[in-house]
Order: C-alpha cells, then structure tokens, then sequence
C-alpha cells in the first residue's frame, strides 16, 4: 500500500494552498478517476487534497451566462433546468456518460481533468509516453481499435475520453481558473492539449491552479445543440465515435454551424472546415454527405481502428439530419 497525506480544504485558496505546499498533491473530489489511477499504480501522489466542501457547486445565470461550479456533479448539471432549457446539447452529453451511480459523483472539473482510457495508459508494465515520458506508445504499433485518428503523434495516438468536454467545445465556453496571483480565464477549446512531443500534458492548467467555473452563454446556436454517441453497448462504455453539433437554419439556408467529434483525438476535435462548409447551404442529404466526406478527410488509421472513418462519417451525417 502507498501512504498518502490526506488534507481538506473549505475554500479556494486553503486548496491551492495546500496543494502548492507539495508538488506531488493532487485535488480529489468524486474520485472517480484519481482513484482507479491510484489502484492501478499509475499516479501515486504524495497527497490528496479533498475540495468537496469547497462552494463551487452553483448552476446559475449571470446576466446573459450560465455559470457552472467545478464541484458541480454531473448529474445536477445535466439534470438542471437552466441547462436543459438553453444547453440542451451538454445535458445529453453528460447523460450519455458513465453509469447514473458514477454521474452523482463525478464532477465538472474531474471531468475536465481525468485521463485517457487506453490499455497501454494504465498497465504500468507497458510503453507509455504519457505515464512515463520517453518509454514509447504501445498502441502505434498494438491494440489501437479506441485510439485516435486526429492530430496524433508518434509519441501518442490516445484519445480524451470525455462526453461533457465534446459538447462543451461547441458552446463557446470559458474556463475560469484560480491560482496564487488569482483568477485567469481561457477559452475552453484552449484547456486541452494535443500529444504532440509532450503527451503527459493533458491539458494548459498550471500545476498551481484549480479549475472554479464554466461560464457558457446564452445564445440561439447553443440552444439547439445536440449529442450523439455511438459505443460498443447502450450504457457505461466510452464512444468509439462521437459527435456535438448546433446548427441554427434562417430562410431554409444554414446561418451557423458547429461541430465537433469525440473518441477520435486527444483533444475534443472541432470540425471548423466543416463549420464554414455548411454556412449558407440549404440542409440536404447531398450537403451533409459532403460535410462528413470533408470532416473524415485528413484521418490517419492505425492497424486496428481504420473503422472509424466511415463510423465518424455515417455518425456526422446522422447529427446533421435533425437539422431543422
């Protein structure tokens, strides 16, 4: 068994207090990852600071945002009414993840933070760029039927496994972060990092600082977002191929468009050649043919997951045709 201290903090700046007292402290609040990494000896912290009374559990409209706490649950934002009613697209997204057991747990910010799902990631006796920099990628050339077919590396072909970030990456979302100095903001589609030559890095987060809030706004195109999933069972299993899209159609031509795909990258995987694409077009089968034609264009397969090119068009054009 490895020992751990273990520290509670009530507010912001008692976490981050405690966390930068030990550069190998980890935040813990649903523990739904940490704790299965921790198990499998993938991350073994010196520390764990539990946020879980820290009060950042609010869903709640300022002015024309939606602000949504970092210690907020998963299944009270998709359950919420404001989210509901004007992001209709992350409510099925988080709905679409996890069992409803691990949703009443489970977090915002843990959801933001956890860690790839590939085989080669948590078996420590295995090649691993992301756990242990250097030591190489197993999947390139094994088992690769869940990694990526977008913006890999030959450090890295794994994908994030987040439903809720796929959605997110649509809604024009900010991250407010808080650290020492105090609060930062990043665009969301910013937080997360490709693999690039540094796959250990998930995400831009400094290693001072705490995810606070959300903060989403109201507008016409987020509120008719959607999210679409497919998987190898009904429930509790990760997409293979997933998509996030909103679309608002004026005088039967497309005004605007967004999109984005999950279960294919490191990274929830905007789709802004397809976006441009689709603006000014009247909706049609030929239309979204084309669109998923273009969205799959630039796919690199590895030896197991070439399927995922015709999956992601068929699950694009499937998004697309509830275009209205």
């Amino acid at each position: 068994m490895i020992n751990f201290q273990f520290v509670r903090a009530t507010t912001t700046k008692s976490a981050i207090a405690a966390l930068a007292k030990d550069k190998n402290s980890k935040f813990i609040a649903g523990g739904t990852n940490l704790i299965d990494l921790m198990k499998r000896g993938v991350s073994t912290p010196d520390k764990l600071v539990d946020i879980n009374l820290v009060p950042l559990k609010q869903i709640e409209m300022v002015k024309d945002m939606i602000h949504i706490g970092s210690m907020a649950t998963n299944a009270d934002v998709a359950d919420h009414e404001l989210i509901k009613g004007h992001l209709p697209g992350l409510s099925l997204a988080l709905n679409a993840g996890a069992s409803p057991q691990l949703r009443n747990v489970a977090t915002v910010g843990g959801n933001m933070m956890q860690r790839t799902r590939c085989g080669y990631f948590y078996d420590i006796e295995m090649p691993c760029n992301k756990r242990k920099p250097g030591s190489g990628c197993g999947a390139i050339q094994g088992y690769s039927r869940m990694h990526a077919i977008f913006g890999t590396s030959e450090s890295c072909i794994a994908v994030h496994p987040s439903d809720m970030c796929v959605a997110l990456s649509i809604l024009d979302a900010t991250v407010v972060l808080a650290g020492p100095k105090g609060e930062r903001k990043m665009k969301f589609t910013d937080f997360h990092k490709l693999p690039g030559n540094t796959p250990e890095k998930d995400n831009n987060l400094l290693s001072n600082e705490m995810i606070v809030r959300l903060e989403i706004p109201v507008t016409e195109i987020n509120q008719n977002g959607t999210y679409l999933k497919v998987r190898d069972r009904a429930s509790y299993a990760f997409a293979l191929v997933s998509v996030a899209e909103a679309v608002v159609v004026k005088d039967n031509l497309i005004s605007e468009a967004r999109i984005a795909m999950g279960g294919v990258a490191h990274k929830p995987w905007r789709l802004t050649e397809v976006e441009s694409f689709l603006v000014g077009k009247a909706p049609s089968p030929e239309v979204f043919e084309q669109a998923a034609a273009l969205a799959v264009k630039n796919a690199k397969t590895y030896k197991d997951n070439g399927f995922k090119v015709k999956l992601s068009s068929n699950t694009i054009i499937e998004a697309l045709k509830g275009i209205s």
